[in-house]
């Protein structure tokens, strides 16, 4: 049988003058962890899960004075022949005043423009020089 030798114990990974700032530091970390958390909601249900979003609640808005084919194609009842009379319209007679004023685009009628309220942002009047 082979006799035991009593060996010095093994070198610390980190040094013990280290240990209490990487200690403060994970304290720290824990802490600003839990503070986001509470910040964010997670114990009033305020965090979103990843794979079920909530429905988004923005609406596509354009300026129907400086809205190019490409963006009035996307509003909805408009495709890209009658953005493109829309963008036609506005070069021969000028910027729309109002909303109605696009009932004389051919092929936008009532049921259209009221399709496309929602998504027309309010024209501004310009002001006249004195």
């Amino acid at each position: 049988m082979a006799a035991m030798t009593t060996s010095e114990p093994p070198a610390p990974l980190v040094p013990s003058r280290s240990q209490p700032l990487i200690a403060a530091g994970v304290v720290i970390g824990l802490v600003a962890i839990a503070g986001w958390y509470v910040v964010s909601g997670g114990f009033r249900g305020g965090l979103v899960h990843h794979d079920a979003p909530p429905p988004a609640t923005q609406t596509f808005t354009v300026n129907i004075n400086a809205a190019g084919v490409a963006e009035l194609s996307q509003l909805p009842g408009l495709g890209a022949i009658t953005a493109q009379k829309i963008v036609d319209h506005r070069r021969t007679h000028g910027p729309f005043a109002t909303h109605e004023d696009l009932l004389a685009v051919p092929g936008v009628g009532p049921v259209t423009l009221e399709s496309l309220r929602p998504h027309l942002r309010p024209i501004r009047q310009r002001k006249e020089a004195p």
